[in-house]
Order: C-alpha cells, then structure tokens, then sequence
C-alpha cells in the first residue's frame, strides 16, 4: 500500500476529500458558487474550526452577522461556535477550499513533525 492518496479535482461545485483521499485528521471540500449565489445554509460547528482560501473570484462571507470581503488570496479561519455563511458576488463567482481540523488539536509544527534523512 502507498503512503499517498491521490486524486484530481473535478468542475464540481462541491467536492468533499475525505473519503476520496483517505483523510484521518482534517476534512477539506473544494467549492464554488457562481456570480449571485450563495451556501444555502448559516451553520456553525461543535469542535471543528474551519480554515478557507480563496482560490478564484470574489465574494464575501456573513460570519455572526459581520460581513467580511473575500477576494482571490485570501485566507480566512472561523472558530467552531461561530454562525457563518458564504456568498459569490453578483457579478463573479468564487472558489474556496476549506480546511475543517478540530480546534486546539495541534501539538507540533512542521518542524517539530519533520524526520530529516
């Protein structure tokens, strides 16, 4: 067996990578919401804080009724308890990943974690 998953990612709307790359200790989905739309839902989690980045476009995300401006390159982490939702601006869509990991699970940095050889 390989020590890597592997996959391409698709012109889906919504793509979730936890069961299509084997994740054990984040989830990540790659979306996009074209010009004028938004996420159909305001949630919020339990114990997972969520990391986006913009990838492509514009938009701007209502998190506890905050509007914050999004923008290709933008990067963007919102603790679990808070209520968000996501929308593409009228004019451009926008496409994110989010990263979904639990909230104070990080014990080592990259160079804590690293083995050099």
């Amino acid at each position: 067996m390989a020590n890597y998953s592997k996959i391409s990612a698709t012109e889906d709307s919504r793509m979730e990578l936890h069961d299509k790359l084997a994740l054990t200790g984040a989830e990540v989905s790659l979306n996009t919401l074209p010009a004028g739309s938004s996420v159909p839902f305001v949630h919020s989690h339990k114990n997972n804080e969520e990391i986006y980045v913009i990838l492509a476009g514009k938009g701007k995300a209502v998190i506890d009724g905050e509007t914050v401006v999004l923008a290709d390159g933008d990067w963007i982490r919102i603790s679990p308890a808070a209520k968000r939702q996501f929308f593409a601006s009228e004019d451009a869509a926008i496409s994110f990943a989010c990263i979904q990991v639990k909230e104070h699970s990080l014990k080592g940095y990259t160079q804590d974690d690293a083995v050099m050889y």
